[in-house]
């Protein structure tokens, strides 16, 4: 496939995974905290259309009734899955609604990917947990690189000492282990605090520390863009260091940061599920990827409910995507 088709398809598919991410509460037919202590651990629901009574043109999922060896479908309760459902109320920024995609009449419920120990939803708990993951790689990648830019653009543009001084800066971040360093940091930060103050801290964590590298290809394109000749002739004519940096510095250094972008992402959204994992992120009851993830821990749970794994899924799949977009942005530059 030609670069520029693919990039198209992966932003395409891009945007339309984040937009039912940020549209969790349309999505998702329940509350991702709510929950149903007579389902923990409730198989995956498959959608039929024929049944004892044949074949339904809307789809149906079966009751579900328990026994002493587990879950299983009832066939003499079918329930037909409705479209454009009232259900619990969600926050769409400065908006309300009660309006979920698809559900089930009560007290019937719809599972499409099974339910956890407290009988919440799966797929509520993965779309919702995925605005925590998403923003949070989003947002840390938006610091890293004004960080990079900045630091990258005065370090090529001026040289001499203070080139020497941020580079020596960014050899230190390099050579840190990124992964245990990461941990320490946020380890030593305070523990119980809000979700919002703790995904602020995540934000602030990991933005952070990834600058050093883009910062050093920022500052690759300063140091070949200021020798070219328009940029000498702009300032033989008695052109300003912002004017120059503006006009015909800063626009070079843009595919650079639209291909670390892509590179970012998914990384600063594997290490808030690591953080996150281990305790040291968003904690329940608020969903995220990595406190999704918590309950593997136990080899029991890993190896008798494999639709757990969902959120792992995910990140596979956002991770693949934006590699995939960053693979093919890079020839596009040249």
């Amino acid at each position: 496939m030609r670069s520029k088709p693919r990039i198209r398809l992966l932003i395409v598919l891009l945007i339309g995974m984040h937009l039912v991410i940020l549209l969790a509460g349309f999505f998702a037919p329940y509350d991702s905290k709510e929950q149903n202590r007579n389902l923990p651990f409730a198989p995956p629901m498959r959608l039929h259309f024929t049944g004892t009574s044949g074949f339904h043109l809307r789809p149906f999922v079966y009751g579900v009734v328990s026994d002493s060896e587990g879950f299983r479908d009832d066939s003499a309760q079918q329930y037909p899955v409705r479209f454009f459902v009232r259900g619990s109320s969600y926050s769409l920024g400065l908006f309300k609604s009660d309006l979920h995609l698809f559900g089930v009449d009560s007290p019937a419920r719809i599972m499409l990917l099974g339910s956890d120990a407290f009988g919440r939803d799966e797929l509520s708990s993965l779309l919702f947990g995925g605005q925590i993951s998403l923003a949070a790689g989003l947002v840390a990648t938006l610091f890293t690189l004004a960080m990079a830019a900045v630091i990258g653009t005065v370090s090529g543009f001026y040289g001499g000492w203070i080139d020497e001084s941020l580079m020596g800066v960014s050899e230190l971040f390099l050579s840190l282990p990124w992964l245990y360093f990461l941990l320490g940091i946020r380890a030593f930060l305070p523990l119980h605090v809000s979700p919002v103050g703790t995904f602020l801290l995540l934000i602030g964590v990991i933005g952070a520390i990834g600058w050093a590298r883009p910062a050093r290809l920022v500052r690759g394109v300063v140091l070949s863009a200021r020798t070219k000749n328009h940029v000498l002739a702009a300032r033989g004519f008695g052109g300003s260091d912002l004017y120059l940096l503006r006009r015909h510095i800063l626009p070079e250094t843009f595919g650079v940061l639209l291909t670390q972008a892509a590179l970012l992402v998914p990384l600063y959204v594997g290490a808030e599920a690591t953080l996150s994992f281990f305790g040291l992120g968003v904690s329940e009851p608020v969903p995220s990827w990595g406190n999704m993830l918590a309950a593997l821990q136990h080899y029991s749970v890993l190896v008798s409910y494999g639709w757990l794994l969902a959120p792992a899924a995910a990140l596979v799949v956002t991770s693949v995507i934006y590699r995939m977009l960053a693979d093919a942005l890079q020839p596009a530059r040249y």
